[in-house]
């Protein structure tokens, strides 16, 4: 009996021994306070990358404007969103009918449409891609204008009723004003016609065509040396206007029937319309809005003043300028633009004082 209650005491000691050093070994945590949040992070995936999972390129069209806005938004892209971008060279017509077939390039800045649209209308209907918005703040491209100090002297001339009151002011001497149009070979040529008959104008401008667009140019630079008031036709964006001071003249609200007579030789009647507004885009794959919604809504916001552009066209016409060169000077010089765009306030927050 002794011997039974030795071995179960020595058994009851080993059993609480390596209880003891069981316990001992367990690493435990503390208790959670009481209250306390669970992590809402767990099981979930992490937020995608503001510029998405793949490269995001941007199609740089041969005309200048087009190349500006293909490394301006490059750099703000890279700088803001941390995108991965690759830009590469672009044409109107295979760019957009590769973004309908393969969604690339990504972005395409500058897309005019009604110059493609076949091309444009198959990308569309295929869910390929999707207009994002406008490349410019303004939507009609092309006007008719007379120099600032032409409009600082007779305030009216920038009306009809102006022009016809003042139309030998715009002449060489002969009584009638002269009117600049495009080259006879344009189409513009034939809607200005139509339109000078249309206002009436045709009876006190004559109009000169020049053989092409130099001669164009040359024609408004010699006016604006001798300080000659000149009412002339011209396109934004453009160098031109920024070179030298120019205001529009206001036309009538644009009409699509009537503008639609404008282009045809034999139009019977032409009635007052101002010109039609040019189906210009930001085309944007249909996979950057699904995998990076927020670079979407930039292009959305990121709408150029004709202002803006048309100095960069003429900085780029400076000895020594490029387009990066020229966009690099856009970002640093012109944050009031394109702050905005990237959602942030238009002028930087004052420094708190020391």
């Amino acid at each position: 009996m002794t011997k039974f209650r030795h071995c179960l005491v020595t058994f009851a000691l080993l059993l609480a021994f390596g209880s003891a050093t069981a316990q001992e070994s367990v690493q435990t945590l503390d208790p959670p306070v009481a209250g306390a949040a669970a992590d809402a992070t767990i099981g979930e995936a992490p937020p995608p990358p503001p510029c998405g999972t793949q490269q995001l390129s941007i199609a740089r069209m041969s005309w200048p404007s087009a190349a500006l806005l293909a490394e301006v938004h490059s750099r703000l892209l890279t700088a803001n969103y941390y995108c991965n971008v690759a830009v590469q060279e672009g044409d109107l017509a295979a760019t957009g009918s590769s973004m309908g077939a393969t969604g690339q390039p990504a972005v395409a800045p500058e897309l005019w449409i009604g110059r493609i649209a076949d091309i444009w209308n198959a990308a569309m209907k295929g869910q390929k891609v999707r207009q994002a918005g406008t490349p410019y703040a303004d939507t009609t491209f092309e006007g008719w204008f007379v120099p600032d100090y032409a409009a600082a002297q007779w305030p009216e001339v920038t009306s009809i009723d102006g022009l016809k009151a003042h139309a030998a002011a715009f002449g060489d001497g002969n009584g009638r004003g002269r009117f600049i149009s495009c080259p006879v070979d344009w189409g513009c040529a034939v809607v200005n016609r139509n339109m000078l008959k249309a206002y009436g104008l045709d009876q006190s401008f004559d109009i000169v065509e020049p053989a092409n667009r130099f001669e164009l140019d040359t024609l408004i630079a010699e006016a604006v040396g001798r300080k000659q008031p000149i009412l002339f036709y011209y396109w934004q964006p453009n160098a031109v206007l920024a070179q030298f001071a120019f205001k529009p003249v206001t036309l009538a609200p644009y009409d699509r029937d009537a503008f639609l007579c404008m282009g045809r030789t034999a139009c019977a009647t032409p009635t007052p319309t101002g010109f039609a507004p040019d189906p210009v885009v930001v085309a944007l794959a249909e996979w950057v809005y699904l995998d990076a919604p927020q670079v979407a809504a930039y292009f959305g916001r990121a709408r150029m003043p004709f202002a803006e552009m048309d100095r960069m066209l003429q900085q780029l016409g400076e000895a020594g300028e490029t387009v990066e060169s020229v966009a690099d000077r856009f970002i640093a010089e012109r944050g009031e633009v394109w702050r905005p765009w990237v959602g942030l306030p238009a002028q930087p927050a004052e420094p708190a004082p020391q």
